[in-house]
């Protein structure tokens, strides 16, 4: 059987468009595809692989957990998933975790459990979720029309009710649409697919002082800012607002599939047993694999380390950009970074992705106009600059 992009377009259903080349083997920052050319991968899965690829820490609970047990259900619990629940309560303000397979699946339990916690204690009448535009938060059908894309959510008959979106923010706009009918506010504490736009401190904090007043809840969908990625265990830890309930997945399990819900056990109690669940959710070898990431990340050295390389990130996009001229500005927190295409490349983002890779560079774009960066957090600084000094190349093929 030959195996290669045109087999993608035979046998799989055509809701992507991957790139000709098809990677083989990775080895911390570093990819190899099949014809044995290298990459270096600022991209990391899209923000998920957190230690890189194939780190020892997580090959090796992966190896040591699937000789013992796979799968049980949720019949029965296991001891990988009280581990690592244990950990993630102690190192958040939560008290309680629910496990999933996917940041969606996370943001799905976060939102069916804040519309039970109201139905239980306020009655029917207070439903409304408020999200906001450009923001992102899965593809299930309820998950997708709280995000405020309408490109993803139309097209797919009649939506989930009583949600409505403001802008990211606008305080005066969202204090314009909340009121005691609101069960609860959905939002990322950096909006990363809409664009690696940061939180002003006193939008975020008028939020919460906001849900307090309406008894609605605040949920932060902490996807692709959790387990390091700004620097902070949880990007919540670094704004000084709690959130009630929030959803980690993606860099959680450092590459194998895992979510989770957290909350606090007086909101949790909402969720008695046949509400809600997963066939996989806490399966043995994703939270095996997800307890080796989370040790690893939740480490003050790895921590300070992300920030560190944020600054390093960040010189050398500037310094290129002082050379080219094609960036309006760098931003984003940690080492979810953005860079923001001037007007005369305005809609071309992904061309740099284009040039990049064929300069031996894996990164992401952030929407039309920001080419995106979420490299390994442990990354080396000498592969950072490496990296750089090929996307340089990039650039200068497209100026």
């Amino acid at each position: 059987m030959t195996v290669n992009r045109a087999l993608f377009d035979e046998v799989m259903v055509p809701n992507y468009n991957p790139s000709d080349v098809i990677p083989v083997r990775g080895e911390g920052a570093r990819v190899w595809d099949q014809q044995g050319r290298e990459f270096i991968d600022f991209a990391g899965g899209i923000a998920v692989n957190c230690l890189g690829h194939c780190h020892p820490a997580l090959v090796a609970a992966l190896k040591e957990q699937g000789e013992k047990i796979w799968h049980l259900s949720n019949i029965w619990t296991n001891e990988p998933a009280l581990r690592l629940a244990k950990k993630m309560t102690d190192a958040t303000f939560a008290d309680q975790v629910y496990f999933a397979n996917s940041g969606a699946e996370a943001n799905e339990a976060a939102l069916k459990l804040a519309r039970r916690w109201a139905l239980d204690n306020f009655g029917a009448q207070k439903s409304k979720i408020i999200a906001f535009n450009q923001g992102f938060h899965g593809r299930t059908f309820f998950t997708v029309t709280v995000g405020g894309q309408a490109a993803y959510s139309d097209g797919f008959g009649p939506k989930p009710g009583d949600i409505v979106h403001c802008d990211y923010n606008d305080l005066e706009a969202f204090k314009s649409l909340i009121d005691d009918n609101t069960c609860a506010v959905m939002m990322e504490p950096l909006q990363g697919e809409g664009g690696i736009i940061a939180p002003e401190v006193d939008f975020v904090k008028g939020v919460r002082e906001l849900c307090d007043k309406h008894n609605a809840l605040l949920i932060f969908d902490e996807v692709q800012t959790g387990v390091g990625r700004t620097g902070e265990l949880y990007a919540y830890q670094g704004l000084g607002v709690t959130p009630d309930i929030m959803s980690s997945a993606k860099a959680l399990g450092g590459g194998f599939p895992i979510g989770a819900m957290l909350t606090t056990k007086e909101i949790a109690k909402h969720l008695k047993p046949g509400t809600h669940g997963s066939t996989y959710g806490g399966n043995p070898l994703a939270c095996a694999v997800a307890e080796a990431a989370f040790d690893t990340i939740n480490d003050p050295a790895v921590l300070a380390g992300v920030k560190e390389k944020e600054v390093l990130f960040k010189q050398l996009l500037n310094d290129i950009n002082a050379k080219y001229d094609v960036f309006s500005g760098v931003r984003g927190q940690g080492l979810l970074i953005g860079a923001v295409v001037n007007d005369k490349f305005k809609g071309r983002a992904r061309e740099f992705l284009v040039a990049s890779m064929e300069q031996g560079l894996m990164s992401l774009v952030a929407g039309a106009d920001v080419v995106r960066f979420t490299p390994s957090l442990v990354i080396s600084e000498e592969e950072i600059r490496e990296g750089m000094a090929r996307f340089e190349k990039a650039v200068a093929s497209l100026v």
